[in-house]
């Protein structure tokens, strides 16, 4: 993806309301994966609304500094269709 924390922000703040699914280190070899809208951007963190079906709870929040650190992985959809819009590793 990006290359500093201003560009990761700028990239997201491109892509708000789009679908996406993420990748998060859960700690102790364990890979959470989530699918969501991402909702909201924040100057140190965004926010991912969670699809309902799968999960226990509605919203998780991420630092611009765990995309950059490859704990999160982004992948966003261009539409509803599933068209790969744009990858962030």
């Amino acid at each position: 993806m990006a290359k500093t924390l201003t560009d990761i922000k700028n990239s997201l703040d491109l892509n708000l309301g789009k679908r996406l699914t993420l990748k998060a280190n859960g700690g102790r070899r364990k890979t959470v994966e989530r699918s969501g809208v991402l909702a909201e951007t924040y100057p140190a963190v965004f926010i991912v609304e969670l699809d309902q079906d799968e999960n226990a709870f509605e919203r998780v929040s991420y630092s611009y500094a765990d995309v950059l650190t490859e704990t999160v992985q982004l992948t966003f959809f261009e539409d509803a269709s599933g068209a790969l819009a744009l990858s962030g590793q």
